[in-house]
């Protein structure tokens, strides 16, 4: 077991790069860093657009954030900026509220930073990281597959060179934008398929290679030689040199009020998509991680962001992943590439004035391909009836409630916890008999026979609280009543690992009921801390001696020599 680190580095975890630095490390830093970049900046481009923002806004968001989730992290290869999943969320929830093209689009999405940071910040300072497990793997599956198709619809008209709507309703936009394929420009759309096509020609025959960067240089390139912007093209135009102004974002406690969901669901969502990429690199790194720290670094991170004039931000599965196999074992190598953004900002955005902007739609088209995995959803219907239904219904109210697409991750996330419930609420339960093996068994899969003519063995596998006592009284009685010689119900209690109020009331009315018809309720198998319970609130006297059995064998025993004693007179 590993020492828990000082109070020192867990405040500051960037203190302990010290210890694994060394020549080999410091390279593969340096080396992970700048590749990182190299992919980080014409994302960070496309992710802008994919969020209806400016693209310089996007350049602002891998610059301080990813800075400061290095900094406050817990994984050192984590790769924070501008993701396509919390980008495609702030978009879409903001189109209800103003409109992409005014300033007030871009102050309601610092906010949103401002607001998930906050949030995710407090889970991790409280330490309820746990919170964030209730969003289910069927659940995250669905959502991520449908958000990714809306990405890809999304990214298609301008792939083209078509105007697509935006309103409330996107599958709708995308219907209208395919009724208008006749007025597809020409050059944008040679611009964004053979852009796609490269990425995907790189990507098969020259792995290894900065495919995006090579594509977007010669794409920028290209544009300029032939004058694609004077000929009506989409360019991303005159990026702001400089850094980006530091300040307090502008709070708007009604447009926050209105906000607050949504950046529930961007905290939720986010942190799913840095846990995934922290556990992956610490299982092969070696290396901890701590939940806690990371929602803290990753909120720090969304909070920097809103300083910075930015959208939300999160863990890059794919950059993450880079960043690894290139070499980094230190958050140095996101300073690094920090530093890569700095320089883009203040000395390059004159050389992307021609960049087509049918080539960011190509670069997200081609990102989003690895979240598409629709045999996941498939995998969740043979895991359950329950994980089919919650994974399918989120996938499909993700697709309907476009471009709101946090309102299918709520219906997902009520559906799975209602589910849950539901099952909670009816238990597994069997009468027992004794196998040739020697152990008790379900009399009905095995076709046994109950132990005594007077007494009948009932498991129940499932703690004994309000959501199950209803349960259990119904199990009890319908035992009792198997045949007309029962005189003690033995409950065998090894699955009951917890006790509440309800459970003590239930157990204790059914104590008089089945006294009340000449039967008694024994017990075998009860743990230590439910027997605690039963013991302070004075129910353990009124079960005697018929509580304390370990297992049924000494129960039936027991019960069989104390029979007279154990049918009270009534």
């Amino acid at each position: 077991m590993t020492s828990r680190p000082p109070l020192i580095d867990r405040l500051l975890p960037f203190l302990a790069w010290r210890r694994q630095w060394s020549a080999a490390s410091l390279r593969g830093d340096l080396i992970a860093g700048v590749t990182v970049a190299l992919m980080m900046i014409p994302q960070s481009l496309a992710y802008a657009q994919l969020a209806s923002l400016p693209p310089h806004v996007g350049l602002y968001a891998a610059l301080l954030p990813a800075i400061v989730a290095a900094l406050f992290g817990s994984c050192a290869q984590l790769s924070t900026g501008p993701v396509a999943l919390t980008s495609i969320l702030t978009g879409a929830s903001l189109l209800p509220f103003a409109d992409p093209a005014s300033p007030t689009f871009l102050t309601l999405a610092i906010l949103l930073a401002l607001l998930s940071g906050l949030i995710q910040l407090a889970l991790g300072a409280l330490r309820a990281g746990w919170l964030l497990n209730l969003l289910s793997r069927p659940v995250m599956t669905g959502f991520i597959n449908a958000a990714a198709l809306i990405i890809g619809l999304s990214q298609l008209p301008a792939l083209l060179g078509i105007v697509m709507p935006q309103s409330t309703h996107f599958l709708v936009d995308f219907w209208t934008a395919l009724g208008a394929l006749d007025t597809a420009h020409p050059l944008s759309a040679a611009f964004g398929a053979g852009s796609l096509l490269a990425l995907l020609l790189l990507k098969r025959f020259a792995p290894g290679a900065p495919a995006v960067l090579i594509v977007v240089a010669c794409a920028t390139a290209i544009s300029a030689a032939v004058g694609y912007g004077s000929r009506g093209g989409a360019v991303v135009g005159a990026i702001p040199a400089g850094l980006p102004v530091l300040g307090v974002p502008e709070f708007d406690w009604n447009a926050a009020v209105a906000l607050i969901p949504t950046a529930f669901v961007i905290a939720l969502v986010s942190f799913m998509e840095a846990t995934s990429s922290a556990k992956l690199i610490s299982g092969k790194s070696g290396q901890d991680w701590n939940q806690n720290q990371e929602l803290i670094g990753q909120g720090l991170a969304k909070i920097a962001a809103a300083i910075s004039g930015a959208l939300p931000v999160s863990a890059s599965f794919s950059r993450s992943a880079l960043n690894y196999v290139s070499g980094a074992r230190s958050g140095l190598s996101s300073l690094i590439a920090a530093a890569c953004v700095l320089v883009t900002l203040l000395y390059l955005t004159p050389l992307l004035w021609h960049l087509p902007k049918p080539v960011l739609a190509a670069i997200i088209l081609h990102v989003i391909t690895g979240l598409i995995d629709l045999r996941a959803l498939a995998r969740a219907w043979q895991a359950g009836r329950d994980d089919g239904l919650a994974s399918s219904l989120t996938f499909i109210g993700t697709l309907v409630f476009a471009p709101n697409i946090q309102n299918g991750v709520v219906a997902g996330l009520l559906l799975s916890l209602a589910l849950m419930l539901y099952r909670e609420m009816r238990p597994r339960t069997a009468l027992l008999g004794l196998h040739p093996d020697g152990t008790y068994r379900d009399l009905a899969r095995f076709g046994l026979e109950h132990p005594d003519p007077a007494i009948v063995i009932l498991r129940f596998d499932s703690p004994l609280t309000f959501v199950t006592a209803a349960a259990f009284e119904h199990a009890v009685l319908a035992a009792a009543a198997t045949h007309n010689g029962v005189r003690t119900v033995l409950i065998s209690a090894a699955g009951i690992n917890t006790i509440d109020a309800t459970g003590l009331h239930t157990l204790s009315l059914l104590i008089e009921r089945l006294r009340g018809t000449n039967r008694n309720l024994a017990f075998c198998g009860l743990k230590k801390q439910v027997i605690d319970v039963m013991q302070k609130t004075g129910l353990w006297l009124r079960l005697g001696k018929h509580a304390d059995y370990r297992t049924e064998h000494q129960a039936l025993e027991a019960l069989r020599q104390d029979a007279p004693e154990v049918t009270p007179k009534r």
